[in-house]
């Protein structure tokens, strides 16, 4: 076991500079997520409107998107790690110059990748939740709420960091792609 601060314990650490937006908005996506399972399984037995294999579907759906996006969240975290490597490379020699410079197009793909994937899962969190609107446990219809606004926050910081990254890199084919992906989730 690594002696590294979570993602999650560096988010929230205000001395911490490294792990930011994109960290942090997966994990609001895993929370999200979570609490959409909770619906669902609360939901079971209820005659809520949907059938209880329904129920437990959505919940192991949103238990699988809950543990990916916090994995997500480190992976983030990785990913600027990397990006911050590549900028403290050496560049003394025009060896050196070309190493670096495709370190550093490499991990901003990567870091551009990252959140857009965690966006994606976000995504379908929130489609989870939209399926339990109006067919889950009365009881638990605060919490089917906060789970939306998790999971709509979680895309649109997941989003953000997808466009901070783009214009970094310059590769104008994957810059393109990755646009296309992130521009068709938020019209979604």
């Amino acid at each position: 076991m690594s002696d590294r601060p979570s993602a999650f314990e560096r988010v929230l650490d205000p001395a911490d500079n490294s792990t930011g937006g994109g960290s942090a908005s997966a994990i609001a996506g895993a929370m999200a997520a979570a609490l959409v399972g909770m619906v669902a399984r609360l939901s079971v037995g209820r005659d809520a409107g949907l059938p209880d294999d329904a129920y437990g579907d959505i919940a192991a759906q949103a238990a699988a998107l809950s543990g990916a996006l916090l994995t997500g969240a480190e992976v983030d975290a990785g990913a600027f790690d990397a990006v911050v490597a590549g900028y403290r490379m050496p560049r003394g020699t025009d060896e050196e110059k070309s190493a670096r410079s495709r370190a550093i197009q490499a991990a901003l793909a990567h870091a551009t990748r990252v959140p857009l994937e965690n966006a994606e899962m976000c995504a379908a969190v929130l489609a989870l939740a939209r399926q339990l609107e109006g067919r889950s446990n009365p009881s638990a219809a605060s919490d089917l709420i906060s789970a939306s606004h998790l999971a709509r926050a979680g895309l649109a910081g997941c989003l953000a960091n997808v466009e901070i990254n783009l214009p970094s890199l310059k590769d104008p084919a994957v810059a393109a792609a990755l646009r296309a992906r992130a521009g068709a989730l938020a019209a979604g």
